[in-house]
């Protein structure tokens, strides 16, 4: 796989991970290194006698590394692949190492227990035992819920903001133990509304009142389309066997990863990548989970293309998918997106009209350019229709040293009136932000 300096840098934890990544990318510091088409391996002299052994495996960018680091991938993974950018006439082909062959040995021996976990015979009364009492409990979880939304509605919202953290993480905490985790992120969100900005009770409001349809929609599933009753479950917290969603047939494209956006919550690092097809103008979110310290499954640098198979979970509006096969190419080809944001407002009323829900998506848009005006930041179409910048957006300006005032086709994502850019498209390039 031909990776990029950005793109080797764009998989690093924090910066200083980046900066220490590109130190390392010596070839003093390297005791030996080499590669097959598997795997890239190097031994790292660091403070101690014995060097670090770090590893790649080039099929599905994994790393693993002898370090005490808890950073996923660490410095000197970073450092290997950093080097091998810069100047890959010092790797040679070589053998594997035994402590890498047992590394890659591992790996595909888990990946074997997880085929065979799959093929051994299901226990169906016992399945449908633990549905039901899942079911049980999630009404009962819905209940109680409502009744808390409703005392919220009576009571006026006037006085929400004095109540606190507390009051949003305890309903939160009982939606968890109902088994049902997409509710209990939604009050979550509901707590995060910005209570001392000016409008906070609009946006109050409008998340309170997705949290009813939902609940709504999910009491009067009798008669739903599936598509749409498996929104209702995703957003409740049903989740899909994503074993057997591969085995149903995806969509393959070359597919450009837009951005990735990471945060951490209780030691559980969440991964989203967005992807756009090229071909089949067809968007996609990738979600990856990690203990903290141990990295995800696959690797995905914002700008690198994938040929890949991407299977979607089944939706009114299918965005989320997992990847079911792919391939790394060399470049990303040029895209075509909306051609100016009344094109957006159309493609967003056409999905919200099946969809109602809340939710922020991808967009690929042509000829915008970054304007302030009345004290905030602004992207324009051609036409001069814009919308806003969320204020905590942090990339403003390396967007306007990239843009220099022209206008770009860019990736942004959000919904309604406020969009922030994933990346640019310079010549025919695309630039993560």
């Amino acid at each position: 796989m031909n990776f990029t300096e950005e793109q080797v840098l764009a998989l690093a934890p924090d910066e200083s991970s980046k900066k220490a990544g590109r130190d390392l990318a010596n070839p003093s510091k390297w005791v030996s290194k080499g590669f097959d088409e598997h795997a890239m391996w190097g031994e790292c002299q660091g403070s101690g006698s014995k060097p670090y052994q770090t590893q790649v495996d080039l099929g599905n960018i994994a790393f693993k590394c002898s370090c005490p680091s808890r950073k996923f991938p660490c410095k000197h993974g970073l450092g290997l692949l950093m080097l091998h950018v810069k100047q890959p006439a010092l790797f040679a082909v070589a053998e594997q190492p035994a402590w890498v062959k047992e590394w890659l040995s591992k790996r595909t021996e888990t990946a074997e227990k997880k085929a065979e976990k799959k093929e051994a015979p299901v226990d169906e009364a016992a399945q449908a035992k633990r549905a039901e009492a899942r079911q049980k409990s999630v009404e009962n979880g819905i209940e109680e819920l409502l009744l808390w939304m409703k005392d919220i509605v009576r009571n006026g919202i006037l006085t929400i903001p004095e109540k606190g953290p507390g009051y949003f993480a305890n309903m939160a905490k009982r939606m968890i133990d109902a088994k049902a985790p997409g509710l209990a992120v939604m009050v979550k969100e509901l707590g995060n509304c910005g209570f001392y900005n000016d409008g906070w009770q609009s946006d109050f409001m409008d998340q309170l009142g997705d949290i009813y349809m939902v609940i709504k929609g999910f009491q009067n599933k009798e008669g739903l389309p599936e598509s749409l009753l498996q929104d209702l479950r995703s957003r409740i917290g049903f989740t899909q066997n994503q074993d057997e969603l591969k085995e149903q047939a995806g969509v393959t494209d070359t597919w450009l990863v837009l951005g990735k956006q990471v945060s951490e919550e209780d030691n559980i690092t969440t991964e989203r990548n967005w992807l756009y097809g090229t071909q089949t103008k067809h968007y996609a979110l990738v979600l990856q989970f990690s203990v903290r310290g141990q990295g995800v499954a696959i690797s995905l640098t914002p700008g690198i293309a994938l040929n890949a198979e991407l299977v979607f979970f089944p939706s009114t509006q299918p965005l989320r998918a997992i990847i079911k096969t792919q391939t790394a190419t060399n470049q990303a080809p040029l895209v075509n997106g909306f051609t100016d944001w009344l094109e957006v407002a159309a493609a967003e009323t056409k999905r919200n009209a099946i969809m109602p829900l809340q939710t922020i998506q991808p967009f690929v848009v042509e000829n915008i350019t970054p304007v302030f005006s009345e004290q905030d930041w602004w992207l324009a179409d051609a036409q001069n229709n814009r919308v806003q910048i969320p204020a905590t957006y942090k990339n403003i300006y390396p967007l306007l040293a990239v843009s220099g005032g022209r206008p770009l086709t860019m990736a942004v994502i959000g919904g309604e009136n406020h969009y922030e850019p994933l990346g640019i498209w310079e010549g025919d390039q695309y630039v993560s932000m």
